[in-house]
């Protein structure tokens, strides 16, 4: 199991720096339920990534690897295609970004946050996990590899539980802040958001362009 982890570290290292998200629950920790919401926005947060991240374990089933140990032609394939997506949105967001980083527009919808209900909050987590651009990608990527690692299930859905663990440390980190700092969260939380809205796209752009190149490289590896 232990090589299908290190597999994966990179990946969900990946998954967990993503600003958006992280603005998201600071935004929420700052509501008058903050608690409560913030902690529905993690649960969401794991399920999205675990959810996504199981279909395609299920989808690689038993032939994820070859008889010989390497992995499946599809495995590849997907790879190659996923890193096709990732550098395709990495031109995206290159064309797209503020020329000041003073003036980055966060999305219009997180200035109804306070007003979200528990259920659109869990919705929100999932969405952001499972639904994101970067993140979807990168999870599909790491069930693939996992899944063509020849490991047994119990040792693959050990291996996906790291990945999703690791993965959420960034989401995880300003709601343990939060919970055990008290008063003194505020200043820190309000610190990170600004700065996290700030370099939005310059994070989103390097990491596009970066991990786009890994998949294509390992996806060319994979079907040579």
């Amino acid at each position: 199991m232990g090589h299908a982890v290190g597999d994966v570290l990179g990946l969900a290292a990946a998954v967990a720096i993503s600003p958006l998200p992280i603005v998201a629950i600071i935004l929420i920790l700052a509501t008058p339920q903050g608690r409560t919401n913030g902690t529905l926005f993690a649960v969401g947060w794991f399920l999205g990534l675990a959810v996504l991240g199981a279909i395609t374990l299920a989808v690689g089933g038993p032939g994820g690897a070859s008889a010989h140990g390497q992995p499946a032609t599809w495995v590849g394939a997907l790879k190659l295609a996923l890193g096709v997506l990732l550098l395709l949105f990495a031109a995206r967001q290159w064309r797209g970004r503020p020329r000041d980083p003073s003036q980055a527009q966060l999305p219009k919808w997180m200035a109804a946050i306070d007003h979200f209900t528990p259920p659109k909050v869990l919705g929100l987590g999932l969405l952001l996990s499972a639904a994101n651009a970067k993140n979807a990608p990168l999870t599909i990527a790491a069930g693939a590899s996992i899944s063509s690692s020849g490991i047994s299930v119990p040792q693959q859905i050990g291996a996906l539980a790291v990945f999703v663990v690791i993965a959420s440390l960034g989401v995880l980190a300003p709601l343990a802040v939060y919970l055990c700092m008290g008063e003194r969260a505020e200043g820190i939380l309000a610190n990170w958001r600004d700065r996290a809205a700030r370099h939005n796209a310059a994070i989103m752009d390097v990491l596009f362009f970066v991990l786009g190149l890994k998949l294509l490289g390992d996806g060319i590896s994979g079907l040579v």
